[in-house]
């Protein structure tokens, strides 16, 4: 039993080195994607526990998604561009709000609204980071395995 405890220790600290690695060199807005990848993935686990009415695992969850949102709003730069940052600053209240919602009421729908939002900006987002890639490189080859798992 204590092999497979030093194992498991092991591989959590090689797991946590890997994630403190990727960030740490990731660009600006692979760090963005990233932070959508994990809102959205904490988003389903919440759901899928609450739809298997485990509070307790639908809570933790949940909570880490809020976390990520108040964090996306906080990067905002609203002396960038103020108009474009205030409309997202409220999208992500809205998120942020409907996950509060989900998490207090146990519903479902709540967090299927906030999935839907999380997910369209996620896609808006790869779009930009390959348009970006190809006025770039003129061909958007750069943004390889931006698509990859949520």
């Amino acid at each position: 039993m204590g092999g497979s405890t030093i194992q498991f220790t092991m591989t959590g600290t090689a797991s946590n080195e890997y994630l403190k690695n990727a960030v740490l060199t990731a660009s600006p807005e692979r760090l963005q994607l990233m932070l959508y990848d994990g809102a959205i993935r904490f988003a389903r686990q919440g759901r899928d526990a609450l739809a298997r009415k485990d509070y307790s695992t639908s809570c933790e969850k949940l909570l880490r998604a809020q976390r990520i949102v108040v964090e996306m709003e906080a990067g905002l730069r609203h002396d960038v561009n103020p108009e474009l940052c205030q409309q997202l600053a409220a999208l992500y209240h809205f998120v942020y709000t409907r996950l509060v919602d989900a998490n207090l009421g146990h519903e479902t729908a709540a967090v299927d609204e906030a999935l839907r939002i999380l997910e369209h900006q996620r896609e808006t987002w790869i779009m930009l980071m390959q348009r970006i890639a190809g006025a770039d490189e003129g061909d958007g080859s750069a943004v390889v395995g931006a698509e990859t798992r949520v």
